[in-house]
């Protein structure tokens, strides 16, 4: 059995646009502030007055560890990889991972962009060298 997220009505939208490569933030509207993951109120004012909004695809490098062992399905078939925290210019911080970058050369603050990985009946977001460098 294949872990995977929740998808109800409310992230629907998320996720069927994460499968036309496209990555959504929530954006609250009386407090300005955007958030991931996605929420049905605002995690900073608690209006629920919040909305889907198109991100960049851009991000920066926040943290990461290389994760050499996981016994749940799919990850423990991918190891080691990069389990990572990235900076978004929209301004959430995201959990993701980090895919196509040496893990030698991984450096906080390093410039990153979003990719997409099927994974069983959804498609999730990833994070990898931006495509006008790799």
């Amino acid at each position: 059995m294949t872990a995977g997220p929740d998808v109800d009505a409310f992230t629907r939208p998320y996720w069927d646009a994460a499968a036309e490569g496209r990555l959504l933030v929530r954006r609250c509207t009386a407090c300005a502030r955007a958030h991931h993951y996605p929420r049905e109120f605002c995690p900073y004012c608690w209006s629920e007055e919040v909305r889907w909004e198109p991100a960049s695809g851009r991000a920066t490098l926040y943290t990461w560890s290389v994760v050499h062992r996981n016994d749940l399905p799919p990850f423990g078939d991918r190891v080691p990889y990069v389990a990572a925290v990235v900076d978004l210019p929209e301004g959430p911080r995201m959990m993701t991972q980090v895919v196509d970058v040496p893990h030698d050369d991984l450096r906080i603050g390093m410039e990153l962009e979003v990719a997409f990985r099927p994974e069983g009946e959804v498609t999730v977001p990833v994070f990898g060298p931006p495509r006008s460098q790799g």
